[in-house]
């Protein structure tokens, strides 16, 4: 039995967004219904380089399939400029729930860009008006592209509005999507008018007001995922339906750490969590819904189904590099 390597053009290609939205939807659920196991993500800080490493371990039960996996990740913000290394690598183990064989190792950088796009993706499904054709994006770094591709394979979206003070990062943003929709660098508060809205920043200073958006328009907040970010103002937070993705992350290191560390904000504030949404245990965007906020820190569950679909995709095409990294005959 082989090991399955798929690099990061075997995990584009074989995680397609339509099927990874699924899967993170089916995840979500599990977690809510009590069918997941996920430890806390456990960090190694490395302040002499910058930078530190997380482990994100995870096991899922759905009902149609399980699934389990690590995922080893880092964040060093030195990487560009000193090594011409992106500040975030990640890879993933994704092994056999019976037997722990591992199946696959996965590029996991291209994943957490599935996956987080794919949460978002969940969520505008649940709590953006139906009929959104404008997203707006903060924030014109890799993890705008997936924002852009997983939401519109649930919204038709057809103008996007992006705003970033690089203007490089722009223009190759426009460069990359000009063609199939209708592309424009504008202010935040141009892009915050739009139906829905990807905040993707890792500010510690809010930069969006709630006088930044619509009346109705649907927030994902995704640049939070350390203590002390913040890129809503408290004011929005405060005035919006704020759906998160897990209690203990999020109010330690998402878009509402800040303001429920200082008392600013409480769990009367918070309307629950995405995976009550999926289950039907809370209503999403409902006719007196106004602003909605999710806060999405990312969960090692999503990794995990993202990873089964690279694989089951993959694996069906013939695709990858098989390996024999276990000796299988050794008892």
């Amino acid at each position: 039995m082989n090991t399955l390597l798929l690099d990061s053009d075997d995990a584009d290609e074989h995680a397609r967004l339509d099927d990874v939205i699924g899967a993170v939807e089916r995840a979500f659920g599990a977690y809510e219904r009590g069918n997941a196991q996920m430890p806390a993500k456990s960090y190694i800080d490395l302040p002499q380089y910058n930078g530190d490493f997380r482990s994100m371990p995870a096991y899922l039960d759905t009902g149609e399939w399980d699934a389990a996996g690590l995922k080893w990740v880092n964040v060093h913000p030195d990487n560009p400029e000193d090594h011409g290394l992106p500040t975030v690598l990640g890879t993933m183990i994704y092994s056999d729930p019976e037997t722990a064989f591992p199946l696959a190792i996965i590029d996991g950088t291209t994943l957490t860009m599935k996956r987080t796009g794919a949460a978002a993706a969940v969520a505008t499904d649940y709590l953006a008006v139906d009929d959104a054709t404008s997203l707006g994006i903060v924030g014109a770094g890799v993890q705008s592209y997936t924002q852009l591709e997983a939401i519109s394979e649930v919204r038709p979206i057809e103008e996007v509005v992006v705003a970033d003070k690089d203007e490089g990062r722009i223009q190759r943003f426009v460069d990359t999507y000009g063609d199939a929709f209708d592309v424009r660098a504008g202010s935040i508060a141009e892009a915050g008018h739009c139906d829905v809205l990807s905040t993707v920043t890792p500010v510690e200073e809010p930069i969006v007001g709630r006088e930044d958006v619509g009346e109705y328009t649907h927030v994902n907040a995704i640049g939070a995922d350390a203590e002390g970010k913040h890129e809503l103002a408290d004011d929005l937070l405060l005035d919006a339906r704020v759906v998160i993705d897990d209690h203990e992350q999020c109010t330690h290191s998402g878009e509402v750490n800040v303001p429920y560390g200082e008392g600013v904000l409480t769990d009367d504030d918070i309307y629950g969590e995405i995976g009550q949404l999926v289950v039907g245990d809370l209503s999403g965007r409902d006719a007196e819904t106004g602003v909605t906020v999710f806060d999405s820190t990312g969960l090692a569950i999503q990794d995990v189904a993202a990873a089964r679909v690279a694989y089951e995709n993959a694996r069906e095409s013939d695709a990858g590099y098989a390996f024999g990294m276990i000796d299988t005959d050794a008892r």
